[in-house]
């Protein structure tokens, strides 16, 4: 039964509406008041929003009735802009969180003509210039004036917008307006570092769109950035790394008994995220898997920028590289990256969204390795590094939790390559980290830099790598590119085999390499056959490599004859060290050569990798 209002006389709802509900039904239900008077915007932008009901109600509207209100769209962003531009609390921070859901929703709605429907829902065909314009210059004079939580509700604007008209042209006003030199300085002023990962966000949108989408030069701001910004930019980075890595803690806790993710979530601001009191609860297996297919987080869509900034401005590579710990009970922002890069890439399996990150990572990693003064620097420098411990089979562990950068690197790559094995191999994901092994070895070899590491653990990562490849060559043939994969794993060896001295500090490190060699020669001959690689008389790689092996094992079966029992760890030190004086010339005197995986830089895919960061983009402000 309908009630009345005794002092309007109007009906009462059976269930009470708040008033800001009620004008956004007013504003997309009453299709025939075109008129509203300045007191209804006026009450829209005071009133505080209810953002999830005006996204029930803008997801309830389907596109052909939003073109057939489009009077009233029209008039919702042309007021939400003049209050934006008249800056007062708190209606112009109402207007910025109204345009977020407003776009958000608006332009992932599904339209019969995409670029000309959404120009009529928002300003028409006659007012679309003016009206963009306006929009931007807008949100751009908030970027510089106002407070920093006005500042990062029109970043959020911001990023609705263009992720959601990433294939419109709505994000060219936002090139024409370069708001990356003011995105940059936001990272330097927020309160919470994490808030920088949103403007970060912003500008890797609009640098891809620049370079992907309507093929022009980047914008020259978005790698020329002053020393006041780079270190803000680092600090930032090195914070979202942490806050990505946690969220892998948080479904499987790797952590020794005397770590905690509630002390790393709390020093980035998330304490209430970790569970720590009481603990979180152990989540079953399903459950682990079904979480574990949600990583990374949406933040990781940054790391565009951070591509950006790693391929092309050196002081950046450096800063990065070098920056110190905050205090002691943080790490170094280069050793969050690496550590969060561990959990990315033992997990880069489970989705292609994943399998994107993990590309998008390892561009980063093999740009600042492609620099010879950084690399150096990742050698020289030393820092605990977390790295992931959730699967078997794990490396050992450290009894020094400080180590070169460059041998963290090496593992990171070893557990890439042993925990993302499948029949559907991503043959492009591997030639990467091959390839990033193949420079570090490279630069160690002619620097003549002895580096800390359990060698042997890359040697039988890549040595199981090859017993795989033999095990499955029908399936895997027919995989684009196997081939060069195949060939840049065997020029690694070869490349080790010959050099192995210079980079190796210990013998039994080298010796290790060549006894592995020989527990793998029937492997190594299965995999020159069944991949082509070379005929036997051929002068090749992996030649060489079955060479070797076949010259020890002849050694060792000789002593065998004589002795009838198993060697000693010292007698096959002396077969090694009495062989290789007796290696033919071409195996001891090979010198490191550029890999053809230096071409396996990923650029191919990088449009995929876009996609997916524009639409983690619209999750952030979603």
């Amino acid at each position: 039964m309908d009630i009345q209002s005794p002092l309007t006389q109007q009906t009462r709802p059976d269930v009470f509406e708040a008033k800001i509900v009620s004008l956004y039904r007013r504003l997309f239900r009453e299709i025939d008041d075109f008129d509203h008077p300045d007191g209804f915007w006026h009450e829209l932008f005071l009133l505080k929003p209810d953002l999830a009901r005006l996204r029930v109600i803008l997801d309830d509207t389907d596109a052909e009735y939003l073109i057939h209100v489009s009077q009233h769209t029209r008039e919702l962003l042309i007021h939400a802009v003049a209050t934006v531009e008249a800056g007062n609390a708190p209606s112009d921070e109402h207007a910025l969180d109204t345009l977020t859901v407003f776009f958000s929703v608006l332009l992932t709605k599904k339209y019969t003509n995409p670029s000309s429907d959404i120009i009529e829902i928002l300003a028409g065909l006659d007012n679309a210039d003016v009206v963009f314009t306006r929009l931007v210059a807008a949100l751009e004079q908030t970027l510089t004036r106002d407070e920093n939580a006005t500042r990062l509700k029109a970043v959020g604007t911001c990023i609705a917008i263009v992720s959601g008209g990433f294939q419109t042209v709505l994000v060219s006003y936002f090139l024409h307006m370069d708001l990356v030199p003011t995105l940059y300085h936001l990272c330097r002023v927020v309160e919470n570092p994490l808030h920088g990962t949103q403007p970060l966000t912003l500008i890797g949108l609009l640098t891809s769109y620049e370079k992907y989408e309507v093929q022009g030069h980047a914008l020259h701001s978005a790698t020329q950035i002053d020393d006041n910004i780079i270190h803000p930019v680092v600090e930032v980075v090195g914070w979202t790394c942490v806050l990505l890595r946690d969220r892998y803690l948080a479904i499987l806790d790797d952590s020794p008994v005397a770590w905690s993710v509630g002390g790393t979530l709390s020093y980035v601001g998330l304490g209430a995220l970790a569970g720590a009191k009481p603990p979180v609860p152990i989540l079953s297996e399903e459950e682990q898997k079904a979480f574990f297919v949600e990583q990374p987080g949406p933040q990781a869509a940054s790391f565009l920028t951070l591509l950006n900034l790693a391929s092309s401005n050196q002081d950046f590579r450096k800063a990065l590289v070098i920056a110190p710990a905050a205090d002691k009970e943080r790490v170094p922002a280069f050793s969050a990256l690496l550590s969060y890069t561990s959990y990315l890439f033992q997990n880069a399996y489970r989705s292609t969204r994943a399998a994107s990150y993990a590309h998008l990572t390892i561009l980063i990693l093999l740009a600042l390795i492609d620099d010879a003064t950084i690399t150096q620097l990742i050698c020289d420098t030393a820092a605990p590094v977390r790295l992931c411990r959730q699967r078997p089979p794990v490396l050992p562990t450290l009894l020094k939790p400080s180590r070169s950068y460059a041998a963290a690197i090496l593992d990171i790559c070893i557990d890439a390559v042993n925990h993302n094995l499948r029949k559907r191999l991503d043959v492009l994901f591997y030639r990467q980290n091959i390839a990033i092994l193949t420079r570090l070895l490279e630069h160690l070899i002619k620097s003549r830099t002895k580096l800390v590491h359990h060698w042997q653990e890359l040697w039988r990562s890549m040595l199981s790598f090859v017993r795989f490849l033999t095990s499955y060559p029908d399936d895997l043939k027919a995989l684009t590119d196997i081939l060069n994969l195949v060939g840049d794993l065997v020029d690694l060896l070869a490349l080790a085999l010959a050099n192995g001295e210079a980079f190796m500090p210990d013998t039994p490190s080298f010796d290790d390499l060549f006894y592995k060699l020989v527990e793998s020669g029937e492997a190594l001959t299965t995999l020159r056959a069944a991949y082509g690689l070379a005929k036997p008389d051929e002068q090749a790689p992996i030649n060489t490599l079955i060479g070797v092996s076949k010259h020890y094992q002849e050694l060792i079966d000789e002593l065998h004859k004589g002795r009838g029992s198993v060697l000693s760890p010292k007698e096959v030190s002396n077969i090694i060290k009495t062989g290789y004086d007796t290696l033919p010339i071409a195996a001891r005197d090979a010198r490191p050569t550029h890999s053809r995986s230096r071409g396996a830089d990923g650029k191919a895919m990088m449009k995929r990798v876009v996609r997916v960061a524009v639409a983690d983009a619209a999750s952030l402000v979603g």
